[in-house]
């Protein structure tokens, strides 16, 4: 099932930055170690501390994770007002992302090497927002498989994948 036309995509307004893996393998493998531990910060350790001891049981859980994400958007602001930036890796390219599915993606634009593999990174919009790093493999000029992934970035991706499948199959019935 690798033709473009007999795959199903489902629309996603993403971008996708991207390089190819030989260019920077070590820089890259470090960034994607990094952004997997996204959410170890001192904030995260002690809420882990915290509900392994049981002390958030009596909390509504929605409010405790919404507060962490808002002490998470003070620590970037606050790096924001001191000039600080967060270090990622230089990518070489950019693109659009025309449709998604569980292993793949569709860029708008011809933009790939076939057979080449690369290293990207996807800034996902979910909640809490983050940065996906990844692996894949370019199938032709414009479809990449998805070839390594962390688990919890892949349950965030298929869970996104999902849902915007949702949102295209009500917007179907819609106009029905």
């Amino acid at each position: 099932m690798d033709d473009i036309n007999e795959m199903r995509w489902i629309t996603a307004p993403l971008t996708a930055e991207f390089s190819l893996e030989n260019g920077n393998s070590k820089g890259f493998r470090f960034e994607f170690e990094k952004l997997s531990e996204s959410d170890d910060d001192p904030l995260s350790e002690w809420l882990k501390l915290a509900r392994a001891r049981g002390e958030t049981k009596e909390g509504d859980p929605v409010t405790l994770a919404l507060l962490i994400e808002l002490n998470r958007k003070i620590d970037d602001l606050t790096r924001f007002v001191k000039g600080e930036k967060k270090t990622r890796v230089e990518l070489k390219r950019s693109a659009a992302i025309d449709g998604v599915n569980y292993a793949h993606f569709l860029l708008a634009e011809d933009a790939l090497i076939p057979d080449e593999r690369y290293y990207a990174r996807i800034a996902m919009p979910i909640f809490p927002t983050r940065d996906v790093g990844f692996y894949f493999i370019a199938k032709s000029a414009r479809v990449g498989e998805i070839a390594l992934m962390h688990e919890r970035d892949q349950k965030a991706w298929d869970s996104y994948v999902a849902s915007r499948e949702r949102t295209m199959i009500r917007q179907m019935k819609e106009r029905q």
